[in-house]
């Protein structure tokens, strides 16, 4: 074989593992990405999502009905929307009416939400941007616009 046929035949091998890796890559990433929905989202879309995903607003005053064990049932709500949450487990000590929450589950469609996750972060005057953006959307939000605090600082609740 020439020297130029072999040069090609790496160049060309080369590109084809360096395509197969970055398929790889993109579909490892793919199946790792959760989106985040707030309840009129979840119920305005025409197909429901499937695997998981992340589902945030404020928890509606009344709604949080404790069966037994650690099981657990509430609604979320952004005000145009509401979805009612299905958990067991333990709930953070900061959960009650009128919080916010971030629950990361898997949405059964009617309007039914299975988490097996309740997010929350140790500040009671935390604000994930996202359920802040989806409260700004439905008319909810009472807190300051986000784009005017500072980067990277928590939001107050509303």
């Amino acid at each position: 074989m020439r020297r130029r046929t072999r040069r090609m035949i790496m160049i060309g091998s080369a590109g084809v593992t360096l395509t197969l890796a970055m398929a790889m890559i993109l579909t490892a990433l793919t199946q790792k990405i959760t989106y985040f929905y707030g309840p009129s989202d979840l119920l305005a879309s025409d197909t429901p999502p499937t695997g998981a995903v992340r589902l945030g607003g404020l928890v509606e005053e009344g709604s949080i009905v404790r069966g037994q064990g650690l099981t657990v049932r509430f609604r979320v709500t952004d005000g145009a929307g509401t979805v009612t949450v299905h958990y067991e487990g333990a709930l953070p000590d900061l959960f009650g009416d009128r919080q916010g929450v971030v629950t990361e589950g898997v949405y059964e469609g009617h309007g039914n939400f299975q988490a097996y996750e309740v997010l929350a972060k140790h500040d009671e005057t935390y604000m994930p941007r996202e359920v802040v953006e989806a409260l700004q959307r439905s008319g909810e939000w009472r807190g300051p616009n986000p784009t005017e605090a500072s980067e990277g600082q928590d939001q107050p609740r509303p």
